[in-house]
C-alpha cells in the first residue's frame, strides 16, 4: 500500500493512506543501507504489520529540516522585529531555486511601519514581483488559500516574523504556539519543533522549525548563478560568465543601469565566494 510520511517521532513514521493515519516502524534493512524517511515521503508501507518497506523517488529533499517533495514555500518576511533584510530574503530564494521549489513571498507586520518606511520597502517589493516572484501579504488570506489548492507548502522564514501566527489564522484549532521576539538580537525564540505535515484548504502544508542552515558548500558557483532568476535576460558575450570581473558583462551593465536590483547583485557575490550558514 501506498501513502506519504505526514510525521515522525522517534522510531516512529506516521504514514496516512486516505483518511487514515497509520503509526509505522522501518524494515530493520533501512538502518543498514543508510535510509533516512523524511517527513513528506511517499512510501510504500504494510497497514497489518505497521513497517514501511520502501521510500518512493523524491522530487526533492532537505537536510535541515529534513522534509521532501516541497512544490512551494512561502517566505515569511517581516517588515520589522525582526528587521527586513534582504540578505535572508535572496538566500531562502536561492535554496528554493536550487531544489526546483517555488518560493512565493508572504509580507508581514506591515502594519507597524510608517508610511514612510513602506514607501521605502515597496519599490524593492515591486521589483521582485517584475523579475517573476509572487507577492503577498499576510492578512491576504484568501489568496494564500487559493495558493494552496493542491500543493505541498512550506512556510519558512526568520524566527519571529510570523509563521505559526499565520497559521493560526489559517487555522484557529491548531493553536500553534507562538513566539515573541527578542529586542535585543531582533530573533524570535524557537517555537515549532516537531516537522508535521498538515491536510489544509485542498493542500498540504509543513510547519517546521524553519530552515536552521543555508549551506551552498555543495553547490557550484554556476548553480547560485543560475538561482538568480533575473540574470538569463541578460545573456552574456562570454561563455559561462560568472558576472564578476569581465567588462563587457551584460549582467555587470544591468545593475549600473539599475535594471538588476544592486542588493541582489552584492548579494550574489557574497553567496558565490562564500559557504553560507545561518541560524534562525
Amino acid at each position: 500500500m501506498r501513502g506519504q510520511i505526514v510525521k515522525i517521532h522517534s522510531d516512529l513514521h506516521f504514514v496516512q493512506e486516505g483518511t487514515e493515519i497509520y503509526p509505522c516502524k522501518c524494515r530493520g534493512v533501512f538502518r543498514k543501507e543508510k535510509i533516512l524517511p523524511l517527513v513528506g515521503d511517499f512510501v510504500e508501507f504494510d497497514k497489518e504489520k505497521l513497517l514501511v518497506e520502501k521510500v518512493l523517488p523524491r522530487k526533492n529533499e532537505f537536510s535541515r529540516p529534513k522534509v521532501s517533495n516541497i512544490d512551494q514555500a512561502f517566505l515569511i518576511t517581516s517588515l520589522v522585529s525582526p528587521d527586513f533584510s534582504l540578505n535572508l530574503l535572496d538566500k531562502l530564494l536561492v535554496l528554493m531555486e536550487l531544489h526546483s521549489v517555488r518560493p512565493i513571498i508572504c509580507i508581514t507586520k506591515k502594519d507597524l511601519v510608517s508610511e514612510d518606511d513602506y514607501d521605502k520597502i515597496k519599490p524593492i517589493l515591486l521589483y521582485y514581483q517584475k523579475i517573476g516572484y509572487t507577492v503577498i501579504f499576510n492578512t491576504e488570506l484568501d489568496k494564500i488559500k487559493e495558493l494552496l489548492k493542491g500543493k505541498t507548502s512550506v512556510f519558512t522564514g526568520q524566527t519571529g516574523a510570523g509563521k505559526s501566527t499565520l497559521l493560526n489564522r489559517l487555522k484557529p484549532d491548531w493553536n500553534l504556539e507562538t513566539g515573541d521576539v527578542s529586542l535585543a538580537l531582533g530573533r524570535g525564540k524557537h517555537t515549532t519543533r516537531v516537522v508535521t505535515l498538515y491536510e489544509l484548504f485542498g493542500g498540504k502544508v509543513m510547519d517546521t522549525p524553519g530552515f536552521s542552515a543555508l549551506d551552498f558548500h555543495n553547490y557550484s558557483k554556476e548553480d547560485i548563478r543560475d538561482a538568480f532568476i533575473e540574470f538569463s535576460r541578460y545573456p552574456c558575450p562570454f561563455k559561462d560568465c560568472l558576472h564578476t570581473k569581465e567588462g563587457e558583462c551584460k549582467v555587470k551593465a544591468a545593475v549600473e543601469d539599475n535594471n538588476i536590483m544592486k542588493s541582489r547583485y552584492l548579494n550574489y557575490l557574497n553567496f558565490i565566494e562564500e559557504d553560507i550558514h545561518y541560524e534562525d
